[in-house]
């Protein structure tokens, strides 16, 4: 019964030490990083507020999901992450035989992100190509698709607030 008992623990032991973690977990940055500055990421594209949507989602994520402490003012943040929104493209991807009209549309968002520490100007994420890809639904009727393009807006910034805290925070 000792040996069993021994053996369970030792394999618990290896298991426990074998370097996996549970993705969003792990944390890549700098001890010395506790507090990351998040000013409004820059849209380049011509859709109406995405930028404030995409950055108050990644402010709630980063709150919700790491330890950091998060500020708006570049000044007061040991590192900074700044963001441009490059493009964002919604294109049909199924419709409505019936009607012909579209009800699933696909949505695309690229964005420039970096992450620099700001006492040492160290680059500590950066990519010119950051994808993030959501399906919605959309309805047949066009005020519904109206009524529905807020929160379709808002399920995307989360998801996409989502990747990029894993990303940035795990250095993947």
């Amino acid at each position: 019964m000792k040996s069993i008992a021994i053996a369970c623990l030792s394999a618990a032991a290896c298991i426990d030490g074998c370097g996996y973690h549970v993705a969003g977990r792990s944390d890549a940055l700098p001890k010395s990083i506790r507090v990351i500055a998040i000013p409004a990421l820059e849209n380049k594209t011509a859709s109406y507020r995405i930028e404030q949507k995409l950055t108050a989602a990644t402010v709630h994520e980063f709150l919700a999901k790491t330890q950091y402490k998060i500020t708006s003012n570049p000044a007061s943040g040991d590192a900074v992450l700044q963001g441009k929104v490059l493009s964002l493209e919604a294109t049909p991807l199924l419709f409505d035989t019936a009607s012909g009209r579209a009800t699933t549309m696909l949505v695309t968002v690229k964005c420039e992100i970096s992450l620099t520490e700001v006492a040492t100007q160290k680059v500590l994420y950066h990519t010119g190509n950051f994808l993030f890809r959501n399906e919605y639904e959309i309805s047949t009727d066009v005020k519904s698709f109206f009524e529905e393009q807020d929160p379709a807006l808002d399920r995307l910034a989360q998801d996409f607030a989502s990747r990029l805290v894993a990303v940035v925070t795990e250095n993947y």
